[in-house]
């Protein structure tokens, strides 16, 4: 599976850097050069039809550089002279004047658009990077879970936004979390590149799973101390699959509960829920563990409250648990990515527009393995 559609995100590796001019684009100032020409030839000579021809490096400035549309512009100049076999000079002087003007304004116009255009795909690709930098493509298979994540911003034209999710292996079996940060958009993303990495130093570090969690509390506990007023707090569920046990532990803070679905039906995993991270709470008492067994076949869907919180037209919420056996029995099995895709699709669809989804909606599948691996 390619990291593109590993990662599922709306806007894909490059899309933020913008996309061509449209073709019919670079093509209307030929267009308009030709018709015009075209019809001051076969107009009477009384009526003046040349002079519309000064359009064309107006337009050639929205899609080409300064030299097109210089070039552009001595055809223009050629055009007013073909008519009834005028030569250049023999047009009056102040419309001549009139549309070398034109055409000079359209070159400077060109040339500082070109450079824009050239600021502004730099300064977009390293946005890119660091943002695909705090939340990488997921593999299709970490350890013997596999996974498939999707992530919609409800910020346009970002990657990142106050929702998360990911996936390690670790000494003590694979792990993923989910989680939501307190705002979203490009301001939460400074809180979703700390809530990732001390997950991932604590997948490393730590054996109990909630004590995972009460690492992401400290977390958000100090980074609220540096900074006045923070205040900064997150709902997360964390999931583990111990090496050799057909279980999940779930620790759910404040989160919405992942979904099992199994034989055709979805349920919530019923998670002993605790406060949300940052309030530092879980110093005083570790969240609840919940170990729930699992059989073959049996999917996880981990999601934020960007997908159970849309609402349609006449208010009511997003029903999940109830859709999720019809989406998921319309897409391949073994392809999870399309399990998330449907979700989204049907979302959208629940709401009406994709601009009615007002909040960052993430969606995370695992499909764990045999416990021996296969």
């Amino acid at each position: 599976m390619s990291s593109v559609r590993a990662r599922g995100v709306e806007e894909t590796p490059g899309g933020l850097r913008g996309t061509p001019q449209p073709r019919w684009l670079r093509v209307l100032p030929a267009v308009i050069l030709a018709l015009l020409t075209f019809a001051q030839l076969v107009t009477p000579q009384t009526l003046e039809l040349g002079y519309f021809v000064v359009a064309v490096t107006p337009v050639a400035a929205l899609a080409y550089g300064p030299v097109t549309v210089a070039v552009l512009g001595c055809l223009t100049l050629v055009a007013l002279s073909l008519p009834y076999g005028r030569r250049i000079w023999d047009v009056e002087t102040p419309d001549l004047l009139a549309v070398v003007v034109v055409v000079v304004l359209s070159v400077i116009i060109a040339r500082v658009r070109t450079r824009r255009e050239q600021q502004l795909v730099t300064v977009r690709t390293v946005a890119e990077a660091a943002q695909l930098a705090v939340l990488p493509p997921l593999p299709a298979a970490v350890g013997r879970v596999r996974c498939a994540g999707l992530y919609r911003a409800a910020q346009r034209g970002t990657l990142v936004g106050g929702d998360l999710y990911d996936v390690r292996e670790g000494a003590h079996g694979v792990r993923a979390l989910v989680a939501d940060v307190q705002g979203h958009g490009l301001e939460a993303v400074s809180t979703v590149a700390a809530l990732l990495g001390a997950f991932r130093e604590a997948v490393l570090d730590e054996e109990d799973l909630a004590r995972v969690a009460a690492r992401l509390d400290r977390r958000l506990v100090v980074d609220s101390t540096v900074v006045e007023h923070a205040e900064l707090f997150a709902t997360a569920v964390v999931l583990e699959f111990p090496d050799g046990e057909a279980v999940v532990r779930v620790v759910s803070c404040g989160h919405p509960p992942p979904l099992l679905l199994r034989d055709g039906a979805a349920h919530e995993i019923p998670v002993e829920p605790a406060p949300p991270l940052g309030l530092g709470l879980a110093r005083a008492a570790l969240a609840p563990v919940v170990c729930v067994p699992l059989e073959p076949g049996d999917r996880i869907l981990a999601h934020t409250d960007g997908v159970t919180e849309a609402r349609d037209t006449s208010g009511a919420f997003f029903p999940l648990a109830r859709r999720l056996p019809a989406l998921a029995a319309s897409v391949p099995e073994d392809d999870l990515l399309a399990l998330n895709e449907a979700v989204h699709r049907d979302l959208v669809r629940y709401v009406g527009r994709t601009e009615d989804v007002h909040d960052d909606v993430a969606l995370l599948v695992l499909e764990p393995g045999d416990v021996d691996g296969r």
